[in-house]
């Protein structure tokens, strides 16, 4: 299970968001990613700017990959496109027991 973080930059408009979050969810799933979930965060305040912004919208993605050809290929658009300020991969651990 991986957990994707992404910034949006803050001034783009509520459809071209929209957009851009489906853009890169197929991207994912083109790429043999199963998405669990796909959802805003919030909006925040930076500690420092990034690309002259002071804010940005975190959208976190949750989702399974039997290889890491989703998550290049994300990396790789999301490193071109000028609407994600930021983004970050991690893996998380999947607790099989409930306590």
């Amino acid at each position: 299970m991986y957990e994707l973080t992404y910034i949006v930059r803050p001034d783009i408009d509520a459809e071209a968001k929209t957009a851009l979050v489906e853009r890169f969810d197929a991207i994912l799933k083109d790429n043999g990613a199963t998405i669990a979930e796909s959802k805003d965060w919030a909006t925040r305040r930076f500690a420092y700017e990034i690309a002259g912004y002071h804010e940005g919208t975190y959208h976190i993605v949750n989702f399974t990959a039997e290889d890491d050809k989703a998550i290049n290929e994300f990396d790789r658009l999301a490193k071109i496109s000028d609407d994600i300020l930021r983004h970050m991969v991690v893996t998380r651990e999947v607790n099989s027991e409930v306590k």
